[in-house]
Parts: structure tokens; sequence; C-alpha cells
């Protein structure tokens, strides 16, 4: 007779007779890349965070930082790109020391969903891209943007090395505080 699998609340399953832990994917839409500064508090240690973020999704974004926050933290927090800000409440859902923090979003204004909205039609090409007067012509015309900058490229290169393996944290980790201080 076959192996009945029966799901448990709590994300284990019951295989065989063995209980195992299982990843339960909890994503409310496609994720896209997505690069934007991000200033954050911890609303309970009152520590401040700004970063940058590498995705975003409906229900949260992805903070590259090599000291994230403890996972459940509650934060406030704002996405700015360009002249465009998104402010939510949010806990973190999950925290790779030395690499970064998930973000899930909790709580946000009626206007504020309509940025994030706004953004997710943008990123999957159902909307166009709204341009400012104040901004150059050339970025309209194709201008490469803040995914191509070098610093941005190295920094991402870094930490899916750290990611993957290849790169110790500790090594990743002071590879890109210097790379943060030659921004500076």
């Amino acid at each position: 007779m076959g192996s009945a699998t029966t799901v448990v609340e709590s994300g284990e399953a019951l295989v065989g007779g063995a209980v195992q832990t299982e990843f339960v994917e909890r994503r409310l839409g496609p994720r896209y890349q997505f690069t934007a500064t991000i200033e954050l508090v911890d609303l309970k240690s009152r520590t401040r965070v700004q970063a940058r973020t590498s995705d975003l999704s409906r229900g949260g974004c992805y903070v590259d930082t090599t000291n994230p926050l403890p996972v459940e933290s509650a934060v406030k927090m704002r996405l700015t790109q360009e002249n465009r800000s998104f402010e939510a409440e949010a806990r973190v859902a999950y925290s790779l020391p030395g690499m970064g923090m998930g973000l899930a979003f909790t709580s946000a204004t009626a206007a504020q969903m309509e940025v994030l909205t706004r953004w997710l039609g943008e990123l999957s090409g159902e909307l166009t891209v709204e341009l400012s007067d104040s901004e150059p012509r050339q970025q309209a015309a194709g201008s490469k943007g803040p995914n191509h900058d070098p610093s941005y490229v190295l920094s991402t290169l870094l930490i899916e090395l750290m990611r993957g393996g290849l790169l110790s944290n500790e090594k990743g980790k002071a590879m890109l505080d210097q790379l943060l201080q030659t921004r500076s």
C-alpha cells in the first residue's frame, strides 16, 4: 500500500507515520525584481535600518542588508524609488544573517496600496511607467536605470555567491561593507 500524506495545520506533514516539516508557500502573487531604497524602524527596539530592496510583490519585499532584524520583528517602513514612495507596516518573515531579510506587509492605507498596485502593474508590463516632467528625457528613451549601476550589480553578485555557498558570509559581508564605504 502507498504512503498517504496528511497535512497538519502547523505546516508539518505526516508521511508514512513520520512527521516532516514542510515549507508552505505564502506569497500573494508574483515577485518582481525591484530596486528601491528602504528605510525601516523596528517598532520594539527602535532600531533604524537603511538599505535597498531587490524584489517586490503584493505581499512583501526582500531587503538586502548585512544586519537583518530578527524574525517576527514588527516594523514601519518606507520604500522610495525616484519620486514615489510606499509606506506600510510589516513584519520580518525570514532573516538571513549577513545577507538580508524578507518582509511581509501587514497594513497600509488605501492610498499607499494604490502606489504598490501601480508599481506592480508597471513591473508586470500591464501599466506604462509614469515619468515626471523633471526626469531627463534620456531616461524615457531607455537609459539603463538603477539595476545596471555597477555597485548594485556587484553587491547582487556578492549576495548570490554567499547564498550559493561559494563565498563565506564573513568574507562576503566584509566585501559588501567595503563596497558601501566606497559609495559613500
